[in-house]
């Protein structure tokens, strides 16, 4: 098991973001979130085996149709701090 988590910069509120990442967290099945910060990035952090979270870091640089990706920062993060059983928006 591993995690972690994600900020992504650029026009990422407003146009769908935090729906996009949940569907693709629940579809990969990882637990997690993702919520809008107030200076504007999108935090998602999520748990699950290294292949997922790879595949999780793809789409999240892809991003919703009407997104513009300019940044992604990524740490990992102990698995612990994810304590939710599903891959929800906060």
């Amino acid at each position: 098991m591993a995690a972690a988590r994600w900020l992504i910069a650029g026009e990422v509120q407003g146009v769908g973001f935090r729906w996009f990442a949940a569907r693709h967290g629940q579809s990969l099945g990882l637990r997690g979130w993702v919520r809008n910060l107030p200076d504007g990035r999108v935090e998602v952090v999520a748990a699950g085996e290294e292949t997922q979270l790879l595949e999780m870091a793809a789409r999240l640089r892809a991003g919703p149709r009407f997104s513009r990706v300019e940044h992604v920062e990524k740490s990992d993060i102990p698995h612990e701090i994810v304590n939710v059983n599903s891959f929800e928006i906060r």
